[in-house]
């Protein structure tokens, strides 16, 4: 018997990652016929890493904003509210995490579905959130909070020297 892989700290990017890599993995042994999955089981399986991936990276973006781990959101909902008040410039954030929750978590997860653009959708939205939070992490540590991944700003010569 071999022990499972454990991490120091579960709330990271790398470890959103690490469950999107898990899922593509587990997604690739269902066939796919008519662009269809052949196997809803999974589908299934990996709809719900897909899932949780989008919601470790943005967990652990809370926690780098001083929440602590037993005040993270418990539901959607809560997430919502959370991005609403802590991510600045969140539509972009908004757009992929809704996504990721409708085909991965309601469509695919419990409702079985096995379209192949439907489960493609869901994991580039899902590596979008996660880069969003990576981006957005780092920039927190810079002290420049923007949150959507193509903007720019400019920083004048005494900021850069600093």
């Amino acid at each position: 018997m071999t022990k499972a892989k454990t991490t120091e700290n579960e709330y990271t990017i790398a470890e959103a990652y690490r469950y999107l890599a898990n899922a593509k993995e587990t997604l690739s042994k269902s066939p796919i016929e008519y662009s269809r999955y052949s196997d809803s089981k999974y589908v299934r399986e990996a709809a719900g890493m897909v899932y949780l991936a989008a919601l470790k990276a943005l967990d652990a973006y809370l926690i780098s904003t001083g929440i602590e781990r037993g005040k993270l959101p418990k539901s959607i909902d809560g997430y919502w509210e959370m991005i609403r008040r802590k991510i600045p410039l969140n539509g972009k954030l908004t757009a992929a995490l809704n996504t990721v929750y409708e085909n991965m978590h309601v469509f695919a997860y419990y409702r079985g579905g096995v379209d192949l653009a439907l489960v493609k959708s869901g994991f580039d939205n899902a590596r979008k959130v996660i880069e969003m939070m990576d981006k957005l992490m780092v920039r927190t540590a810079n002290q420049n909070i923007v949150s959507e991944p193509k903007a720019t700003y400019k920083r004048t010569k005494n900021q850069i020297q600093q």
